[in-house]
Parts: C-alpha cells; sequence; structure tokens
C-alpha cells in the first residue's frame, strides 16, 4: 500500500519506510521470535503448530501484538488514520481466526492470502492509477501455490483452505471498502 500505490494515504514519503519497519516489527519480528521462545520453553510442542491446542497460545499472543499496534497508530494523531484503519482491518482478521482456532483449525496462511487479494482487488477499483493485473495475477499464483502446499504437507483438510481464504477475503475486502469508500 504505501509503495505501490502512494496516493492511498498521506503519509509523506521520508516517513513511510520507517512506519513500514515499525509494524514488520511490531507484527512479525516480535510475534515470530515470541512464538520461537514458547518452543524453546516447551510451552509450545512445534512451530508447526499442527494441532489445535498448540496454536491458542501462539495465536493469542500475535493477536495482542497487533491491537497494541493498531492502539499505539491510533494514538499518534499527526498520521494518516488510514494507517490504522487497514491495519485494523488485518487485526480483526487475526482476532477472528485466533477465536475460531479456540474451537476448529482454519488455515491462518489462506485467511491471509485471502486479505492479500482483497487488498489487491480494493486498491484497484478505488484508485485508477493502479494497474491490478500483474499483481492479482501474482496474488492468485501464490494463494493457489500456498493452498497446495497446505494440502501436501496435510497441515489442513480442503474445507479449512477454502474457509480460511473465503473469511479473509471477505473480512478484508468489506474492511477496505469501507476505508477507501
Amino acid at each position: 500500500m504505501f509503495f505501490t500505490v502512494p496516493e492511498s494515504t498521506s503519509i509523506p514519503e521520508e516517513f513511510k519506510i520507517r512506519i513500514f519497519y515499525l509494524i514488520v516489527l511490531s507484527t512479525l519480528a516480535i510475534p515470530m521470535i515470541t512464538i520461537l521462545g514458547l518452543r524453546l520453553s516447551g510451552t509450545l510442542r512445534s512451530v508447526h503448530m499442527a494441532e489445535l491446542k498448540d496454536r491458542a497460545i501462539p495465536f493469542s499472543v500475535t493477536s495482542i501484538y497487533y491491537v497494541l499496534t493498531v492502539y499505539f497508530l491510533y494514538q499518534k494523531k499527526e498520521l494518516d488514520p488510514i494507517l490504522w484503519q487497514v491495519l485494523g482491518v488485518i487485526t480483526l482478521a487475526i482476532v477472528g481466526l485466533t477465536l475460531i482456532t479456540f474451537v476448529w483449525k482454519m488455515s491462518a496462511h489462506l485467511t491471509g492470502m485471502g486479505g492479500l487479494l482483497a487488498l489487491v482487488l480494493v486498491l484497484g477499483f478505488k484508485f485508477p492509477t493502479f494497474r491490478p493485473i500483474y499483481p492479482l495475477l501474482a496474488s492468485l499464483v501464490l494463494t493457489g501455490l500456498v493452498g497446495t502446499v497446505r494440502l501436501f504437507l496435510e497441515a489442513h483438510r480442503p474445507i479449512e483452505i477454502y474457509v480460511g481464504l473465503i473469511f479473509g477475503f471477505i473480512l478484508c475486502f468489506v474492511g477496505f471498502s469501507w476505508i477507501w469508500a
């Protein structure tokens, strides 16, 4: 969003890379380190989280990191609200996935891929300067590969893949459409 559709936000260019690193740190690096720490401490049996019960703590901790990041960005009134709103939609998907994880094993990978597809489509609809054909094709191919690999590894059943994809797509499509209405 920052770099492929610059007109989607009013954040100055000189701050985009810093904000990007902040988001990567708080929503990717720190959760990954936490999950590795859970594994090393024996709280988590495997980073693959094959069993439903293995997913509850890591997903909950990750949800907390996302919520805290959205709250931090929300508090920074000088930043474009699009930033916390977009991350808020992604956070809703993660929190929803986490809640579902307490009763059923839905694919987190395909939830994310559904969100990516939704983002590319919404940006294509809302910003005429953005040409979505190649990003959309790449996203579709990547989604197919990720789904295929998850099935090949027997990490999920087909229904878990499909529901994750649909859940991520619908939630993000509605949320991103609302943001850029």
